[in-house]
């Protein structure tokens, strides 16, 4: 007789499978990153259907078949309704569901990612957010992920001479894991490294050191948002090359 496991789970994306299936990927709070198959789910008249859809969190059952999970049960925890009625928060939450996707490879229990992305779902839905505040909460999501991943950037001394920072000339190298001085990369110019302005990197270093609270109170300029997205991009491709 097949085990059955339980778990919640916020549903990342969907995709069809063969005639009538679905391959759910879904980031739960037992057991990390799953594929879970739904048999024959997009028949008009499956049991499942209507219960098991991007964006929401649900309960999910599953059994462990030869080549993939299968989907026995499944029951809506929270729909996120606030979040669908807005399109700019649903391209936010489109956009970390990505990220997450994309980072996590294995099936791995992760309680700090899994608190991570319920409580920013959780704010999201009930909150009132501007593009800005939607601009940075990505970031700190992102941000945060790769530090529980294990991919926290140097950012407080130079990677290359282990000097404290100045304020000017610096640049963000991912191959080094963080921030070459302007003398280093003088010496040694990397092509794979982008410049990052100080208050860039006061940003990512409260992002790193502060909780959701404290982060969207800050002020942040539209230079900043651009050098950060900059960084952001330039060491996402970085890590997922790694983990390809």
């Amino acid at each position: 007789m097949a085990t059955h496991y339980r778990s919640q789970g916020f549903v990342l994306k969907q995709e069809d499978f063969r005639e009538a299936d679905q391959l759910f990927t879904i980031y739960t709070k037992d057991f990390g990153k799953l594929k879970i198959l739904g048999r024959a789910i997009r028949k008009i008249k499956a049991k499942l259907r209507g219960g098991i859809q991007p964006f929401r969190l649900v309960e999910v059952e599953f059994i462990q078949g030869k080549n993939y999970k299968t989907l026995t049960d499944v029951f809506v925890v929270q729909d996120f309704s606030n979040i669908k009625k807005e399109l700019k928060k649903l391209k936010a939450v489109h956009q970390i569901a990505n990220v997450l996707d994309s980072l996590i490879k294995g099936e791995e229990q992760d309680t700090a990612t899994w608190q991570l992305l319920s409580g920013i779902l959780e704010e999201l839905n009930s909150s009132r957010f501007t593009i800005h505040d939607l601009q940075l909460i990505y970031y700190f999501f992102f941000w945060k992920l790769t530090s529980f991943l294990g991919y926290e950037p140097q950012l407080d001394t130079c990677v290359v001479c282990h000097q404290k920072l100045e304020p000017e000339g610096l640049s963000f190298y991912p191959e080094e894991g963080g921030i070459i001085c302007v003398d280093c990369f003088e010496k040694d110019k990397k092509e794979d490294s982008v410049w990052i302005g100080a208050d860039t990197v006061k940003t990512l270093r409260f992002i790193l050191k502060k909780d959701w609270s404290i982060i969207k109170k800050m002020k942040i300029n539209k230079s900043v948002f651009e050098n950060l997205k900059q960084v952001s991009d330039i060491y996402l491709d970085f890590i997922l090359n790694l983990v390809a």
